[in-house]
């Protein structure tokens, strides 16, 4: 039985590596000007990646959802991916073309409605013959929710209590189904055992509805759900109500501190670690020698960011019209505007600045003393790559933090649409295939199997046991 020794010395079970893509059309981090980019709104896109991560026997894609387009002021956001296709569709229309590969989407519990929302989760499902998962989001700003409704927002507080009620509902719909009460005994003439199947009645604060759940029980139960706020409220609903979380805490030291405080969360709701995985994106750069591939990092870091990008992001802090500025010249004398924030709508990045002033003097303490443009500032503050290196080292730099605690496996965003997956493929998996900690077959057919969850019943009790290609223990040969 392969083994894992801490740095405590202590020898612990070999954990297996979860892995999944990203499909990366509604992130900074595409290089769209590469010559190999594709569309982010064809179809042909994401079946090869979805392709890709299925070939590399990945446990789920990722759609990511925009439910608005960006602006910057007061048009849209000129360097953004134009265009959010519709989660639902894409991800029904790629069960067709993959076989085993779970199939995630965000879905916004702030805009939308439970018997709506837990219909199309349970008709994926079926389709895909359970493989759907359901990432859980609300809405932070008013901007999103004119789409929606007039002053369409919740405060924090709000949002989450919505949320929570949201997903017990879904949950109510998807259990008022217990899963035999369809014979279709011919010979009887009976189709249903229970003529009360569907029924269905909830009352709470945000929601007051009752009637019949329209989709039978699906091959999961309830899809996997999905969780991505990192705020105390949202570490607490993951707690107590997801399967996996989304991080950005993709290094060890900040990694193990998200992994035990959010596994620590989960005995108070009465759960086991094993019932909720903590899983970071993470970006990569792949070359032939270590040194090539930080050369390649530093390119498409540069790619990533150019001169209008980097101005686009000081205006961020500075709340102010900055295009005059030269990209390559130094930060602007004038401060920051700490109004209200207006040049920049629908981009999450704006609430890390809370403090802009502060933030202003920090950067330009830290370029004057590097000799940092505006671009350089930009790229050198801004997220770097998470594993860059040779196939080797990426693949022990993975299977490190994932046997220390700093998470459960990762969501990789490649920065290239639709074929930036495949070298990765190709070369970093069949290492951790290698390593033990990587299947290369999939041994079970829902994306629960994949993840090593349990099949809940209709009352939400774990039913069924975990495969052995998830996070437990793993013989090597």
């Amino acid at each position: 039985m392969s083994s894992f020794t801490s740095k405590a010395g202590r020898e612990k079970p070999l954990k297996q590596v979860h892995l999944a893509a990203h499909f990366p059309g509604v992130n900074n981090t595409t290089v769209w000007s590469d010559p190999e980019a594709g569309s982010h709104i064809e179809f042909a896109s994401f079946a090869h990646l979805a392709r890709t991560a299925e070939r590399a026997k990945f446990d789920f894609l990722f759609l990511a959802e925009g439910l608005r387009l960006r602006e910057h002021g007061g048009e849209i956001y000129d360097l953004d991916v134009v265009g959010r296709p519709d989660t639902f569709t894409v991800l029904a229309a790629l069960a067709a073309v993959t076989e085993r590969l779970g199939l995630t989407g965000t879905i916004n519990s702030t805009f939308n409605e439970p018997y709506e929302v837990a219909r199309q989760f349970a008709t994926l499902d079926h389709l895909s013959a359970g493989r759907a998962a359901w990432n859980v989001v609300t809405s932070w700003d008013a901007f999103t929710g004119e789409n929606f409704r007039r002053g369409g927002f919740l405060p924090q507080e709000e949002r989450y209590s919505r949320a929570q009620e949201f997903l017990a509902t879904a949950h109510e719909l998807f259990d008022s189904w217990q899963g035999d009460e369809i014979v279709a005994d011919q010979r009887a003439g009976t189709f249903l055992r229970d003529a009360r199947a569907g029924a269905f009645a909830h009352q709470g604060r945000h929601f007051d509805i009752e009637g019949r759940f329209n989709v039978p029980r699906s091959p999961q139960g309830r899809p996997v759900i999905f969780q991505a706020g990192d705020s105390d409220e949202g570490r607490e609903f993951a707690a107590a109500s997801a399967d996996a979380i989304f991080s950005r805490y993709a290094t060890l030291k900040e990694g193990q501190a998200f992994y035990a405080d959010v596994k620590g969360r989960l005995a108070r709701h009465g759960r086991t670690r094993d019932q909720l995985l903590v899983l970071p994106a993470a970006t990569f750069v792949l070359g032939d020698t270590d040194a090539e591939a930080q050369e390649l990092a530093r390119e498409v870091r540069r790619l990533q960011v150019s001169g209008a990008t980097a101005v686009k992001h000081l205006e961020f802090v500075w709340n102010r019209d900055l295009s005059g500025y030269d990209p390559d010249g130094p930060l602007p004398d004038i401060d920051p505007d700490p109004g209200e924030h207006t040049v920049a709508r629908g981009r999450a990045q704006v609430r890390s600045y809370r403090d802009p002033l502060a933030i202003a003097k920090e950067w330009r303490e830290r370029a004057a003393a590097h000799g940092w443009s505006i671009r350089d500032l930009v790229i050198e503050t801004g997220n770097r790559q998470t594993f860059v290196g040779t196939p080797a080292t990426v693949a022990a730099a993975i299977d490190d933090l994932v046997q220390a605690d700093a998470s459960d496996g990762f969501i990789l965003v490649p920065h290239i649409t639709p074929g930036g997956l495949d070298r990765f493929a190709d070369t970093v998996v069949p290492l951790l295939q290698e390593r033990g900690v990587h299947r290369t077959e999939y041994e079970g057919t829902t994306l629960r199997e994949h993840l090593g969850l349990a099949h809940p019943d209709a009352a939400g009790r774990p039913v069924a046991a975990a495969r052995p290609d998830a996070h437990a223990v793993r013989t090597s040969s």
